[in-house]
């Protein structure tokens, strides 16, 4: 008697209707049928899969791109940080990852808007004076563009305000020379980027020295009474506000009444006592044929052989208690409740020496 299903005497054989007419197929030919359409299958939903993911990779990779581009500061607009204080931490904690760094702290901290603050700029100018001459190379890669982009804004500023016309010229000579031996050591890994970036960077710099050189000074419109028309002892009153002897020495080329007043001799003593310790005076004393002290020639040799005393109308704070970098005028909650017991002030130096551990 033939079997009617199957089982597991079957030959495992069955009728298959077609369009020739009706045929015996085996299990293996229907397996094999539903193999390559399964395969089919798989292969099409695999593409569609594979589209997928390309489109999405290729949107993640345009947005992680414009923000790396604004981290960067490789878009037409420079992007510039907002942040008045950061959290200074040297050391990984278990609230904390990882550290701090002089890159990190230049690249958050607003010193775009403090450029623009009379108090803070020459603060900020002797800050980037001072990485320009040893610091450059520890910077980041993000933090030696955003140096570049503060210092074009620097430049700007002095172009268009005609004001602190030296010290910029000066702080681009020292970056100048600083680049010519650091592109030259540039399979030292000492800076970041292609050195064709960095030839473009110096000849930006060159030019601004140019421009600078070229600046001309528009005399102010008279509205009233000049300095020259004030008693001598008013105008050797604000003379004594000078702390720059250069500053003397170019308002003495003004006018002959004024280069008179500025060989005075106890104006010059007093610019020496004040940046100059009497340990340093006394290494360095000068007396003339008279017996008299040269004051204005001992205070250009103590200039050359000592630093001069640092003045800033603001600066940088660090609390000691939550470690946080701030500026002065800045409502920290610390400050707030008990003003002078953890904060102190940082000049230029102390501030790069705060991340050098």
């Amino acid at each position: 008697m033939p079997f009617l299903g199957q089982d597991w005497r079957s030959p495992g054989q069955s009728w298959v209707k077609t369009e020739e007419g009706w045929k015996k197929t085996t299990a293996d030919d229907k397996n094999n049928n539903v193999s390559v359409e399964s395969f089919c299958k798989a292969e099409e939903e695999e593409c569609f899969i594979k589209e997928n993911l390309l489109l999405s990779l290729s949107y993640d990779m345009a947005a992680k791109k414009r923000k790396k581009d604004l981290m960067n500061n490789n878009s037409k607009v420079p992007y510039f940080h907002r942040e008045k204080w950061i959290y200074v931490h040297k050391g990984s904690t278990k609230e904390r990852h990882g550290y701090c760094t002089l890159g990190e702290a230049f690249n958050r901290l607003d010193f775009c808007s403090a450029i623009k603050d009379t108090r803070r700029f020459n603060y900020v100018v002797r800050l980037l004076e001072l990485i320009a001459k040893s610091q450059l190379p520890s910077l980041s890669g993000v933090a030696q563009k955003n140096y570049m982009n503060i210092l074009e804004r620097v430049v700007q500023k002095v172009l268009v305000d005609q004001q602190n016309v030296r010290p910029i010229k000066e702080l681009l000579q020292t970056l100048y020379v600083s680049l010519c031996g650091l592109v030259q050591d540039m399979g030292k890994s000492v800076l970041v980027g292609n050195i064709n970036t960095w030839v473009h960077r110096m000849e930006n710099i060159m030019q601004w020295q140019h421009q600078l050189d070229n600046i001309q000074i528009n005399r102010p419109k008279s509205t009233g009474m000049t300095l020259t028309d004030l008693p001598a002892s008013l105008q050797l009153n604000i003379m004594e506000r000078l702390s720059d002897g250069r500053d003397l020495v170019s308002l003495g080329q003004v006018c002959p009444e004024l280069g008179a007043l500025t060989e005075d001799r106890l104006l010059w003593k007093r610019l020496c006592q004040y940046h100059f310790t009497d340990r340093q005076i006394r290494k360095r004393l000068l007396v003339s044929d008279k017996g008299h002290l040269e004051w204005k020639k001992m205070y250009f040799k103590l200039s050359r052989c000592y630093p001069h005393r640092e003045q800033y109308s603001d600066t940088l704070h660090f609390c000691t208690h939550c470690h946080i970098l701030f500026w002065k005028d800045t409502n920290h909650p610390c400050t707030a409740n008990n003003p002078e017991s953890c904060t102190m002030a940082l000049y230029p130096q102390d501030f790069i020496n705060l991340f050098n551990f």
